[in-house]
């Protein structure tokens, strides 16, 4: 650094200095705080198009699980070296009935709760029930009959789960904060 002016050696000081604080806050967010996703298919659809750029919380499952309606990304249970990204259905413990109308919650009494599914534009189950375990959540896909998930290869459990969608960055038109929370 010989050679160099004071006001030089303060200014490359000032540059490292906000590299190194950058890659300090950068670093942790990214490995455990977000995480970016881009929409792949049409599954999700008209919820989340191909292409999309979301961006995943990874935060909140720390504190709590998963609740019905919320939109995940997940490592596929038959591949864990990739990403699907669907919404939770069914939640740990419950009973449920897939029908050619839709989703019902079965409680340990009999009471049976239908699910309301407002984002799904063009519903198609196979009649089925299914016990979900302790550790175990039912997705699905908003656009059923596109979608590849838990009716065909069955529930995906707590460690396989990323986070929630929180954030769509594009396209422009359609930024936006918790995208595809179900009302």
């Amino acid at each position: 650094m010989a050679g160099m002016s004071d006001e030089t050696k303060q200014s490359l000081w000032e540059i490292n200095k906000f590299a190194v604080i950058a890659v300090a806050i950068v670093v942790p967010v990214r490995a455990y705080v977000a995480q970016p996703f881009i929409v792949s298919g049409s599954s999700m659809v008209p919820t989340f198009e191909n292409g999309e750029y979301l961006i995943i919380d990874e935060f909140s499952y720390l504190l709590r699980g998963p609740n019905r309606g919320e939109v995940v990304v997940f490592r596929y249970p038959k591949d864990p070296s990739k990403f699907f990204i669907k919404r939770v259905i069914g939640l740990p413990g419950e009973t449920l009935k897939l029908t050619s109308t839709g989703v019902t919650v079965i409680k340990d009494d009999g009471l049976e709760i239908k699910i309301d599914e407002s984002y799904v534009k063009r519903q198609s189950l196979p009649d089925q029930t299914i016990k979900l375990g302790t550790k175990e959540y039912f997705v699905m896909g908003d656009n059923r009959p596109e979608s590849l998930d838990s009716r065909v290869w069955g529930p995906v459990t707590t460690n396989l789960i990323k986070g929630r969608v929180l954030l769509r960055l594009l396209p422009p038109t359609k930024i936006g904060f918790l995208p595809g929370a179900a009302n």
